[in-house]
């Protein structure tokens, strides 16, 4: 454990005042980024985001300072999350009843904190205590150490995915079962 770690949840209203703390973040994470990771974009997303019902954030601090954070929301019954999937995945994959899957829309730490087990701690933390039967999240095909620790956490890609949004890529489709004793896939 790093000294001084400290991982706090919170809710979107409890989080109303970190996020300028949480794009300045991102854009950290991404300076190197296209425009799609411009912060206008994230700012737009983070807008949606917190407005889901059961949005849940945690973050990862060092003497006051953010060094990394992870969110996610369940899934609707009529979510737009899989538009844009790509065949094949199983039949009733992308079944929602808004107690089925918990999307990870973000996982960042900062360049400077990076390999000293903090996105792990952050994911344990946020997915720790979910009701619903499996976690998903769309990983950057290239980025190998992401897809690494991920598949050393126990993810497993199904399939591929472009969303719509603006100027996005393809990404991969990766899923974790949580509840197994839930699990219908």
């Amino acid at each position: 454990m790093i000294e001084g770690l400290n991982l706090r949840h919170y809710t979107a209203e409890q989080a109303a005042g970190l996020l300028d703390q949480l794009i300045e973040l991102y854009l950290r994470v991404y300076a190197d980024g296209d425009e799609f990771h411009s912060e206008d974009r994230y700012r737009r997303q983070l807008a949606g985001h917190t407005q889901r019902d059961g949005w849940d954030l945690v973050t990862a601090t060092v003497g006051g300072e953010l060094v990394g954070y992870i969110y996610g929301f369940p899934l609707p019954a009529q979510t737009r999350w899989w538009a844009g999937i790509r065949e094949p995945f199983p039949a009733g994959f992308t079944d929602e009843d808004g107690k089925r899957t918990f999307a990870i829309s973000e996982l960042m730490v900062a360049p400077d904190w990076r390999r000293r087990g903090i996105a792990k701690l952050l994911h344990d933390e946020l997915l720790a205590g979910r009701t619903e039967e499996r976690a998903t999240l769309l990983a950057d095909p290239d980025n190998t150490p992401a897809q690494a620790a991920y598949q050393g956490w126990g993810w497993r890609r199904i399939t591929t995915l472009r969303p719509s949004w603006e100027n996005a890529s393809t990404y991969d489709v990766l899923t974790l079962i949580i509840n197994p004793r839930n699990s219908s896939a």
